[in-house]
């Protein structure tokens, strides 16, 4: 389906229960350009191996710093001397989320989310764990600019920045086909996580919406995503992921009904059983949820014996 668009779809296996990342490969005059690079683990290496054997690859393109995307871009660049782009803001993220002074300033973000100690221990150290996994750092040679146009296989993409479930994410849009490379933005069958990590932009779920309305002036008809299938139908999509999140938000006022931590508005939001890595999502995304509501004015935030109490 995607040879016509000059693209190669490259899925490669996570080690969580969302279990793939869409990467792609795009020849264009000059060589080969890869989109995003997945995990540095052993599997991943040894299928970009296969996948570029005889290729010349000059190019890099990073969508957002999140590790299933930017992983092996340093290892992939040491490899084949390509040049790498991303925004800056992501580039700058990328450099800094996994270092020493960051991982350690987890659990007193943790405290401040009213999580239990043994919890927030093991939070931490499964952040951590992702540090072998997002080296070498790559050397950014170019940050995305916003309305810049790149060549991709067989036609020239709009870079859209769209904020949100990474604060430095791009989309790429061809208005000649209407077609969006989504990314991580817009996913056929779940929703991306929107977390507030204690950093970076303060109130992302607004910026997610704010991005979804952004991308939802293209109508885009044909929408390739980086988890799940391409599908038809952006703006069916985009009003779906809005109504979800308006239910959520509605979720959220009433888990703080009578007031409650961040911890204990996550708990009444997800009741299956969480993996400790799916933990950390669900706080950011409880967290975002409160903060969207919080800069609304439909609730307040105080900090009680150190932990942030949300009430109504």
């Amino acid at each position: 389906m995607l040879e016509k668009y000059g693209l190669k779809l490259i899925r490669l296996d996570l080690p969580f229960r969302l279990n793939h990342v869409n990467c792609f490969l795009a020849e264009g005059e000059d060589g080969w350009k890869v989109i995003d690079a997945g995990l540095h683990n052993t599997p991943t290496v040894k299928r970009w191996e296969q996948e570029l054997a005889g290729k010349k690859v000059t190019d890099i393109l990073v969508t957002h710093y999140h590790p299933d995307h930017f992983g092996y871009v340093g290892g992939l660049q040491e490899l084949t001397g390509a040049r790498v782009s991303m925004t800056k803001v992501d580039a700058d993220a990328g450099l800094a989320q996994w270092q020493k002074n960051s991982i350690n300033q987890l659990e007193d973000n943790y405290a401040l989310a009213g999580i239990p100690n043994k919890i927030a221990t093991q939070m931490t150290s499964n952040t951590s764990d992702f540090i072998p996994l997002v080296k070498p750092y790559p050397k950014v040679d170019h940050y995305f600019q916003e309305g810049e146009m790149i060549p991709i296989g067989k036609y020239e993409y709009e870079v859209i920045f769209t904020p949100g479930h990474a604060d430095g994410m791009v989309n790429f849009y061809n208005k000649e086909t209407n077609t969006l490379l989504s990314t991580d933005h817009i996913l056929p069958k779940i929703t991306p996580n929107i977390s507030y990590w204690f950093h970076g932009e303060p109130n992302p779920l607004k910026n997610y919406l704010d991005s979804l309305d952004k991308i939802r002036k293209r109508d885009a008809d044909f929408v390739i995503p980086s988890h799940g299938e391409p599908f038809y139908g952006a703006n069916e999509r985009i009003d779906e992921i809005k109504s979800h999140h308006d239910d959520r938000l509605a979720q959220t006022l009433e888990s703080i009904s009578g007031g409650a931590t961040v911890h204990e508005a996550c708990e009444k939001l997800f009741k299956k059983e969480l993996t400790i890595h799916e933990t950390r999502f669900a706080i950011g995304e409880t967290l975002a949820h409160l903060e969207y509501l919080r800069y609304e004015g439909e609730c307040r935030r105080e900090i009680r014996d150190g932990v942030y109490w949300y009430y109504v």
